[in-house]
C-alpha cells in the first residue's frame, strides 16, 4: 500500500506533498484542542502496535500478501484527528527510518491512509457505531479505510501515466477487496478486546487503565519480533500490481538508513537483524507518537495562558473604562448640585436697603 519514490509523476506527488501538509495540520490543531498529556502514553502504545501489526504480511492470494493498515483501528480508538496525526506519524518513521514508501511520495501515502483512509473507517463507526449495528460498523470501516486507500493509490498511478490494463487492475482491485475484508475482521478482533478489557474506553474515552496498555504494549513487541519472522515476504497488493505492470523498476531509495528494509545493518542473523529493526521501530513510534501528544498538551496550554492573558487585560481595561465613566458622573452630580445651592443662596440672602427701596417704589407704580 505504500508508494515508493518513482512512481508518481512530479506534478503528482508535489501537489499530494502540499494537500497533505495542510490537512495534516488541520487535524492536529483539531486533535490538540481534545488531546490531555495523560493520553501521550496511549498513543504511544497504540502507534507502536499498529506499526508492528503492518509488519506481519499475511497471504491473500496466488504470489500476493497483505498487511494490517490500521487507520479504521485508530480512528475507532482514538477518534478520527488523533488517529489521523499518529498514522501520519508511522508513515513519516517508515519513510525517513525504514524506507517504507517515498520520500517524495510521503504526501500521497499520507493522503491515501492517514487523511482518507481515516475518515472512510470512521465514517460507518461515527453513524451506526453506537447501536445494535455496532459490529457491522467496526467491521465495515475497515473494510472501507483499505478500499479508499487502494482506490486512490490506483487513481495516482493513472494520473501519472501509468499504463493501466483492466484486467490487471480487475485482478488487483479483487486482491484488495480480499485484503479489506481481512483488515475488517482484524480491526473488529482488536476493538472487541479492548472493549472486554476496559469496557468504557472505545465507548466514552475515558482513561486507559496501565493493564490495557502493558496488554497492547506486549503484544506490539511480540508481533515486531515473533510475528515479523511468520510474516509472509510475498509482494503485497501494490507490489504486485507494480510487477505486472512493469514498473517496478521504477522504484527509488532517496537515502539509506541502519534500518533500511527492516533489517538492522549488523553483522548477524537475518531472522535477528529484523528482530532487533522491528523492536527499534517500537521505541521510534512510541517516542514521537508520546512527543507529539505532549508537544500539542504544551501549545493548548500555552494558547489557553494567552488567552486568559488577554482577557484579563480586556477586564481590566473594561473596569478602566466604567471607573472614568463614574467620575465624570460624580463630577457632573457635584456641579450641579454646586449650581443649586448656589441659586438657593442667592434667593434666601437678605436684600440691601436700596434693594428694598426699589421694590417699594416699584409697588407704588403699580397702585397708581
Amino acid at each position: 500500500m505504500h508508494i515508493p519514490d518513482g512512481f508518481l509523476a512530479p506534478g503528482i506527488w508535489a501537489g499530494l506533498d502540499v494537500s497533505a501538509a495542510l490537512s495534516v495540520t488541520a487535524v492536529a490543531r483539531r486533535a490538540q484542542a481534545g488531546l490531555e498529556e495523560r493520553q501521550a502514553p496511549l498513543l504511544g502504545v497504540i502507534g507502536a502496535f499498529v506499526f508492528a501489526a503492518q509488519m506481519i504480511n499475511f497471504p491473500i492470494g496466488v504470489g500476493t500478501s497483505g498487511h494490517l493498515v490500521g487507520s479504521a483501528l485508530l480512528a475507532c480508538t482514538l477518534g478520527p484527528a488523533a488517529a489521523a496525526v499518529v498514522m501520519t506519524a508511522i508513515l513519516v518513521v517508515q519513510a525517513l527510518v525504514f524506507q517504507d514508501g517515498g520520500v517524495l511520495a510521503l504526501g500521497a501515502n499520507v493522503m491515501n491512509m492517514a487523511v482518507a483512509g481515516v475518515l472512510a473507517g470512521y465514517l460507518p463507526y461515527h453513524y451506526w457505531g453506537q447501536g445494535p449495528w455496532r459490529r457491522a460498523a467496526i467491521f465495515l470501516g475497515g473494510v472501507l479505510s483499505v478500499l479508499v486507500s487502494a482506490c486512490l493509490a490506483l487513481a495516482e498511478l493513472l494520473f501519472s501515466g501509468v499504463p493501466m490494463h483492466g484486467a490487471v487492475v480487475g485482478v488487483s482491485l479483487l486482491l484488495f477487496l480480499v485484503s479489506a475484508l481481512v483488515e475488517g475482521l482484524i480491526t473488529l478482533a482488536v476493538v472487541g478486546s479492548l472493549e472486554k478489557m476496559n469496557p468504557d474506553w472505545v465507548r466514552a474515552s475515558t482513561a486507559v487503565p496501565s493493564r490495557v496498555r502493558g496488554v497492547l504494549a506486549a503484544a506490539a513487541v511480540l508481533l515486531a519480533s515473533v510475528g515479523a519472522l511468520a510474516a509472509s515476504r510475498l509482494p503485497d497488493g501494490l507490489g504486485k500490481l507494480a510487477e505486472e505492470l512493469g514498473i517496478e523498476g521504477r522504484a527509488r531509495t532517496l537515502l539509506t538508513t541502519p534500518l533500511s528494509g527492516y533489517q538492522l545493518q549488523i553483522d548477524s542473523a537475518p531472522w535477528l537483524r529484523r528482530i532487533a529493526a522491528g523492536l527499534a521501530g517500537l521505541a521510534i513510534i512510541y517516542a514521537v507518537c508520546i512527543g507529539i501528544c505532549r508537544m500539542m498538551g504544551s501549545l493548548r496550554s500555552a494558547e489557553s495562558a494567552v488567552r486568559a492573558t488577554k482577557l484579563a487585560g480586556n477586564t481590566r481595561a473594561t473596569a478602566a473604562d466604567g471607573s472614568s465613566v463614574l467620575r465624570v458622573f460624580h463630577k457632573s452630580v457635584k456641579g450641579r448640585e454646586a449650581r443649586l445651592q448656589t441659586d438657593e443662596e442667592l434667593r434666601l440672602r437678605p436684600r440691601g436697603a436700596g434693594s428694598v427701596l426699589r421694590v417699594l417704589l416699584g409697588r407704588r407704580k403699580r397702585s397708581a
